[in-house]
């Protein structure tokens, strides 16, 4: 069996903000990082898998103190486009932003990712990072990353069929997963997994909280 903890990154400047800050490489803000330093710790594990962003790279430098850090690109946050750096507030007369709202945030932002194409893409990268980790014969790993790929990969591999949103945490909650390699193999499903952290309301969750 491997375990793996699933970790969202501490709060940055953007997340206290509300900016759609995704390809904005934000570090960790005072709070972030004292959040991060508050947070459950994993001494024992000692590889994590981490966006190349540094938000989740120093989260994952608190959280997991003797890992070896392997970044992989792809579990980089979504590109809002158009979108990015900006508040919901400011865009409140934006026609593209509230056409995009409207339609539960899921389609393409311009110049950027939709939900469909960004989570294909990170859930392929998780995919990859826990064959990695089978090969090199780990039992437990973290993964760092952002709100957006844990949504993205909760939906992908959970074998639920919850909605993507549903799967939102705050900063520093995540999910910890199990799998069975030779399952895994099979159905790319977990055997099970449980809450860790803070949920956050789907219902706030829409065209407020995406910054990742």
């Amino acid at each position: 069996m491997l375990s793996i903890i699933l970790l969202r990154h501490g709060k940055t400047a953007g997340n206290l903000a509300g900016r759609y800050n995704g390809r904005t490489d934000d570090p960790l803000c005072a709070e972030g990082s004292r959040e991060a330093e508050e947070a459950q710790h994993y001494p024992n594990v000692s590889l994590v898998y981490s966006s190349p962003m540094l938000r989740a790279r120093q989260t994952a430098g608190i959280c997991f103190p003797n890992a070896k850090i392997v970044t992989v690109p792809d579990l980089r946050e979504m590109d809002f486009g158009d979108f990015e750096g900006r508040t919901a507030q400011e865009m409140e007369f934006d026609s593209d932003y509230r056409a995009w709202v409207a339609g539960d945030c899921v389609e393409r932002c311009p110049n950027g990712e939709g939900i469909p194409g960004f989570a294909q893409r990170a859930a392929a990268a998780f995919a990859g990072a826990v064959q990695d980790a089978i090969a090199r014969g780990e039992t437990e790993i973290g993964v760092t990353a952002h709100g957006g790929v844990i949504m993205a990969v909760m939906t992908a591999f959970s074998g639920s069929d919850a909605p993507y949103h549903t799967w939102y945490v705050l900063n520093c909650g995540g999910y910890r997963v199990t799998l069975d390699e030779a399952e895994w193999a099979r159905t790319k499903r977990f055997s099970g997994y449980s809450l860790f952290g803070l949920k956050g309301e789907s219902s706030d969750m829409v065209g407020r909280e995406m910054n990742g």
